[in-house]
């Protein structure tokens, strides 16, 4: 694979946007360029892999993980498996499985953490796009929070309340978290 192709689906990745043209070849040159045969196991559920797969082109399958339906969930080229593993250790919460021969880039927490301290800007930007993805999910909680707070105090035990009461609870969730406590 040539790195200009290995280079191109880097940018598709969220986790990636935003760096340097020179940083994505690094990162390219660095990972292991491998091609799992149908039926490979990419990543195993509860297995405690030292690298992030991107799937480069090939078909793969989600067999087992949280939130999972009844059959297997397509993962497109594109995908970034297990995408925390190349920065820490951690443990996979999904397998996968290579449907069709699948070429992938496996990025490794060791060729990773290299990278990061020879470019320390590259650590930095993790850290921005991470936390960021952190704040975003903790909103979200706390909007959910309140809109249970809301429903809880103003819907009698046992009734759901009406399309008025909750987009009224919306707006006072809304106002309350426009407040500012010193």
């Amino acid at each position: 694979m040539a790195l200009d192709a290995l280079v191109l689906p880097l940018l598709n990745v969220p986790l990636f946007q935003g760096l340097k043209p020179l940083q994505l070849t690094e990162i390219a040159r660095r990972a292991d360029r491998i091609v799992y045969k149908p039926g490979d196991v990419i990543v195993a559920a509860n297995a405690e892999p030292d690298a992030a797969v991107l799937v480069v082109s090939g078909e793969a399958v989600r067999t087992e993980g949280p939130g999972l339906g009844e059959g297997a969930e397509a993962i497109p080229a594109g995908a970034l498996i297990s995408e925390m593993t190349m920065l820490i250790e951690t443990s996979c919460t999904s397998t996968v499985v290579a449907r069709t021969p699948v070429r992938a880039l496996r990025i490794t927490r060791s060729e990773m953490l290299a990278h990061m301290t020879d470019d320390p800007t590259l650590a930095d930007h993790f850290i921005e796009k991470i936390s960021g993805r952190l704040n975003a999910f903790m909103s979200g909680l706390k909007e959910i929070d309140s809109s249970l707070v809301a429903i809880a105090g103003e819907t009698p035990a046992g009734e759901l309340p009406t399309p008025v009461q909750t987009q009224q609870q919306a707006q006072i969730a809304d106002d309350a978290s426009t407040v500012t406590l010193h």
